[in-house]
């Protein structure tokens, strides 16, 4: 799975300007439903809140990756956002998140497209390089870049 199959350049965001989690997730909201029209930012974000109330989808090293199912969608979806300041994201080491991949998938007929971006996202941000690259990309095309090099190493 490539990162860009989920990941549209619509749903790139860089510069995030909340400070909060659930502003964080706003933004985040906003994009997918600019990606998916029908989708209320409201209601995603309120679904993605409730699954952060279960355990923070912060992984650490400066990456969160929330993720919820939702109805009235028919695939999976997903969103970047940078934050260069960082966000308190109740992550496992502490530290503030900078770096979110959001998604989004099927309320039904799923799981595994779900668990398998989940997986293929969490094996990217192991890399320490991937990271550095994402927090050093500039701009929206960088980030695009970033990602669009990362997919081609497949």
């Amino acid at each position: 799975m490539k990162i860009l199959d989920i990941v549209p350049p619509g749903g790139v965001v860089d510069g995030l300007r909340s400070g909060t989690k659930e502003g964080v997730l706003r933004e985040l909201s906003e994009a997918v439903c600019r990606i998916v029209p029908g989708l209320s930012p409201s209601h995603l974000t309120t679904v993605l809140m409730e699954r952060e109330a279960l355990g923070s989808t912060g992984i650490g090293e400066g990456v969160a990756i929330p993720h919820g199912k939702v109805a009235g969608i028919d695939r999976l979806v997903a969103a970047f956002g940078r934050s260069l300041e960082g966000v308190q994201f109740a992550s496992l080491d502490g530290k503030p998140a900078r770096l979110f991949f959001l998604v989004v998938a099927p309320e039904n007929n799923s799981a595994g497209m779900h668990l398998k971006a989940l997986a293929r996202i969490s094996r990217l941000v192991k890399d320490e390089r991937f990271r550095r690259r994402l927090l050093e990309a500039s701009g929206v095309e960088g980030l695009l870049q970033v990602m669009r090099e990362e997919d081609e190493r497949i």
